[in-house]
């Protein structure tokens, strides 16, 4: 019982450990990813689309390609929008680092369950204190736990711990099946967690039963409801992604055969966490015979004999559960090709087994040192001194990682110095850049980008836009139309290619540009936006009240497009007058008279529509009725400098007419 309070106790102190070490997070910026999924999502903005998100998966991002079946999380960053009203980055921390808690509550039990097994007679608590505390104070847990979308990687992996530890402390409740509800969840938070069947067949052969051909028959037996159900939830998975979703991966073969090489990198990250990087420049392996593809399967090689040697003795089988866990939980990250061949998020879901096991080598090192009589009571000081060092020094660690997760400028800094050959992160620290205004700054940072992503459409559309910022118009409009070629199902080029035509005043162009980036991305509003001023501008108020009902219809409180609804048409003589120089400037002469009468019968008495009346007629050789147009604007307003050079013009060449 004194055990059992004092465990308790332990794991008070380590969630409090872990609230101190973080608490310098919950004000960090979203990012990445982050824009499509949550702050470019129009459907978490209400609440009400809850059971929405578990029957459309189009409600996960605002573009095609990225959108997934995770219908846990999409409603748990509804619930943190309508929590915060808007977009506060604390209620979305708050609510990722909640499950990150639970988690290492429930690590403590699954890790004192299985040491309990296999170290009967031997105190494991100290062991499994350790083992959470390390994880959770790990630097590398930090790349997951700053990253709001990626709370899909926190609740998956607590869900799985927390199946685990139902199965391994309550076995009475296993046939009602109780341990799979946690997994269920975890399934519709992320795909990755459809590994679990393997480690509870992993757990009861290696932690419950003694390795043998027996109990890889029981292993098996006892895990079949978990294998049925992982089958039915993937058969889901696959029902609901859309046809849309693209993985990224150019080549399958060198995405796989990088990827020993990948979980290398990866386990010796969890000793040394020194060059931790939001987006790593590791491109993928261009052949087997590289020292790096064989590095990587000799390094798993390696591992699945030390799990083989460490599950022939019963004190080392925790040591092989974890390894193996560590090994299981890459395999969907492996075999699937990603667009990434590596991502420092991906370390959550492994480092659990792995903590586990390095930390269970470590004890029963120094323990079997102590019964050899070669470790004394001033050793064990030392131990502990040095342990404890260990855990100061990955807090440390951790909030120095979270600083850099500050800001978008401080995590891409972070990303162009420890991956300079990331083309993508140059481009995103130039757009920090360009965000400041210092454009000339981002240019140089764009075109360094260019040399190791020279056909990237989103690097093109940025180049558009820092070239347009400094009125270098010529080189925006090249970058914009490449952009649309490299990428012609990309609504963002047509988006930012619409706008910059718009702000030009080329509306006709800038309409269906726009309207091709709506009909690629319906639920990107801010094309909308656009769209509407556009149309607004244009005086195209069908078109104006249509796209306004039909944005209402994605995002029912929108304001935006409520105040577009209730727009009828011009009201004023200076709205005609504006249409009617655009219809003008446009070629459309005749176009342009009806929208200047317009003016007329709002404001009988407004010279500038008679002068465009001139204009208009004279542009199209109507001699006579442009001289009437001028004269009648210089009877309004005799000091009218441009009536007065329309009426000469005309004059002149109704003059030079009449002599042929």
């Amino acid at each position: 019982m004194a055990r059992e309070k004092s465990g308790v106790l332990g794991v008070l102190a380590i969630l409090v450990a872990v609230a101190i070490t973080y608490s310098n997070h919950f004000q960090n910026d979203f990012h990445f990813d982050d824009f499509h999924s949550v702050t470019g999502n129009i459907f978490i903005r209400d609440l009400g689309n809850w059971l929405r998100f578990f029957t459309d998966p189009n409600t996960s991002s605002s573009l095609a390609t990225h959108r997934a079946w995770r219908p846990v999380v999409t409603l748990s960053l509804a619930f943190d929008y309508w929590l915060g009203h808007g977009y506060a980055p604390l209620y979305f921390h708050i609510s990722t680092f909640l499950w990150f808690l639970a988690q290492l509550a429930w690590m403590y039990a699954l890790f004192t369950a299985i040491l309990r097994r296999c170290w009967p007679n031997e105190f494991s608590f100290g062991a499994a204190w350790f083992a959470v505390a390390w994880y959770g104070l790990h630097p590398a847990i930090a790349e997951t736990v700053n990253y709001i979308i990626q709370r899909a990687e926190v609740i998956s992996t607590c869900c799985v711990v927390v199946s685990l530890a139902l199965y391994s402390q309550f076995p009475a409740l296993r046939r009602y099946g109780v341990y799979l509800a946690p997994f269920v969840i975890g399934v519709l938070s992320k795909p990755p967690v459809l590994i679990f069947p393997l480690l509870l067949f992993t757990y009861v052969f290696l932690v419950e039963d003694r390795p043998g051909a027996r109990a890889l028959w029981d292993a098996a037996r006892k895990s079949a409801p978990a294998l049925a159900a992982a089958v039915v939830l993937a058969l889901l998975q696959a029902h609901f992604t859309p046809k849309t979703f693209i993985a990224g991966s150019a080549s399958a073969y060198d995405y796989l055969i990088t990827q020993p090489y990948v979980a290398f990198r990866y386990f010796t990250s969890f000793f040394l966490p020194l060059q931790l990087s939001a987006d790593t420049d590791l491109t993928p392996l261009a052949s087997i015979w590289t020292l790096e593809a064989f590095g990587g399967f000799l390094f798993v090689a390696a591992m699945v004999c030390a799990i083989v040697a460490a599950a022939r003795h019963p004190r080392a089988r925790p040591i092989a559960f974890g390894l193996s866990w560590f090994l299981l939980a890459m395999v969907p990250t492996s075999v699937f090709p990603l667009a990434e061949v590596e991502n420092t998020h991906r370390l959550f879901f492994p480092f659990v087994g792995l903590t586990l096991a390095v930390t269970c080598a470590g004890s029963l090192l120094l323990r079997s040192l102590i019964e050899k009589g070669l470790a004394g009571r001033g050793s064990r000081v030392l131990v502990a001194a040095a342990l404890g060092c260990l855990l100061l020094l990955s807090a440390l660690g951790t909030r120095r990682r979270n600083e850099v997760w500050r800001s978008e400028e401080s995590l891409w800094r972070d990303v162009s110095v420890k991956s300079p050959r990331n083309g993508r992160g140059l481009m995103n620290y130039g757009l920090t850049q360009m965000g400041k205004g210092e454009y000339q700054k981002a240019l140089l940072l764009f075109e360094q980008a260019a040399v190791y992503a020279p056909n990237y459409a989103l690097l093109e559309i940025n180049l558009g836009l820092d070239t347009a910022a400094l009125h270098r118009d010529t080189d925006a409009g090249m970058h914009f139309r490449r952009a649309i070629q490299l990428d012609p199902q990309l609504s963002d080029s047509y988006f930012y290619y619409g706008r910059w035509l718009k702000e030009k005043g080329t509306l006709e162009e800038a309409i269906r540009s726009l309207k091709t980036a709506v009909s690629l991305n319906p639920a990107s509003l801010d094309a909308r936006y656009v769209l509407l001023a556009a149309y607004s501008e244009n005086q195209q108020w069908d078109d104006l009240k249509s796209l306004a009902a039909d944005t209402l219809k994605f995002a029912p409180n929108d304001e935006v497009a409520r105040s577009y609804a209730r727009q009828s048409g011009p009201e004023t003589p200076d709205a005609f007058l504006s249409l009617s120089l655009r219809k003008y400037q446009a070629g459309d002469f005749a176009g342009s008279i009806i929208a200047a009468r317009h003016a007329l019968t709002l404001n009988p008495r407004y010279a500038e529509a008679y002068n465009n009346i001139a204009a208009a007629h004279a542009a199209m050789g109507e001699w006579d009725q442009a001289i009437a147009a001028a004269g009648e604007a210089l009877r309004l307003k005799p000091d009218f400098p441009l009536a007065r050079n329309n009426l000469a013009w005309a004059q002149s060449e109704k003059q030079r007419t009449s002599r042929r």
